[in-house]
């Protein structure tokens, strides 16, 4: 089960982690007032600022609350050491941090479109694995990705396939009030993902009908997809719970590409959204000017008018 490169490329970096360090940026015992104050509720990742705060993921969390970030997301985190999800919970507790997304169910190889039973018995296994985690780390929703097309399988079968395990699922999430998101991905970096598109999302998220089951908006995906990003935001908002970001080409940073993202972030912000939007995307520079680049440009995109 692999994600993008730039998230494998953190996880990796951040796997040596070191406790206790003396000279630890957590070590400072106040910490400084946050230096920014946004709108909205940008989520970075572990490995974003690692040349400021270090690869400590707990120095990184505090790094990013020091800048005003006020939540966070971590694709890998279902995977991490009990310990270390717990102690990021409470750091996250402490410093005003909301748990953003991580990743429940990533399927590439295998899909659920096939209407393979042990496909889905493998599914739905993730997700009872997920609760657990997100009751641990505060977490309310969980990225799902049902895998790719099922060939020799028409079209309807495959999608009335993935929409009965979701409705399996969403029982195993919503008595604990979680929601698994559903994410499309577009067909270059991920070619013969099965779902793809926000009107596809749309549709099946109707036919689940359940709170624990609602779309993922990535906004960088949907750029290089589908394109008309405000008025296919507009047209399933009510069932979008959760947004990342990235610009295209080269996903990174706000500002670096060709998406207007003050008049989307405008948008957003005028529908009263409460929810997180993921920094899901890499750094366009390296080290600390690189990471200071990544501030800087978050700042200037939510400096839209209100």
């Amino acid at each position: 089960m692999k994600r993008r490169n730039f998230i494998q490329k953190a996880a990796l970096s951040t796997g040596a982690i070191t406790m206790g360090s003396g000279l630890s940026y957590a070590s400072t015992p106040t910490h400084p007032k946050a230096s920014n104050k946004f709108k909205l509720k940008y989520a970075p990742h572990l490995g974003m600022f690692e040349h400021h705060a270090g690869k400590d993921p707990i120095d990184q969390l505090n790094f990013m609350a020091d800048q005003g970030f006020t939540a966070f997301e971590d694709n890998k985190m279902r995977t991490r050491d009990v310990t270390l999800q717990e102690k990021m919970a409470q750091t996250m507790q402490k410093r005003g941090i909301e748990m953003g997304v991580f990743v429940a169910v990533f399927l590439k190889e295998g899909h659920v479109a096939s209407g393979d039973p042990e496909k889905r018995k493998a599914f739905l296994a993730h997700c009872k694995e997920s609760v657990e985690v997100a009751k641990r780390v505060n977490a309310k929703w969980m990225t799902v990705v049902p895998g790719n097309l099922a060939p020799k399988i028409k079209k309807g079968y495959q999608q009335a396939h993935v929409v009965e395990t979701l409705k399996q699922a969403s029982t195993i999430f919503e008595p604990h009030g979680l929601t698994m998101v559903l994410e499309p991905l577009n067909f270059f970096n991920h070619p013969g993902a099965f779902l793809t598109d926000s009107p596809q999302a749309y549709d099946i998220c109707k036919a689940v009908d359940s709170p624990s089951c609602k779309i993922l908006f990535d906004i960088y995906h949907q750029q290089i997809q589908e394109g008309n990003l405000l008025p296919n935001m507009e047209a399933c908002w009510d069932e979008i719970a959760y947004i990342q970001m990235g610009d295209n080409p080269g996903r990174n940073e706000p500002t670096t590409g060709e998406i207007n993202y003050w008049n989307i972030l405008k948008f957003i912000h005028e529908k009263n959204y409460n929810g997180i939007l993921g920094m899901e995307h890499g750094n366009s520079r390296p080290g600390k000017e690189g990471e200071q680049a990544v501030i800087d440009a978050y700042k200037s995109v939510d400096s839209f008018a209100c």
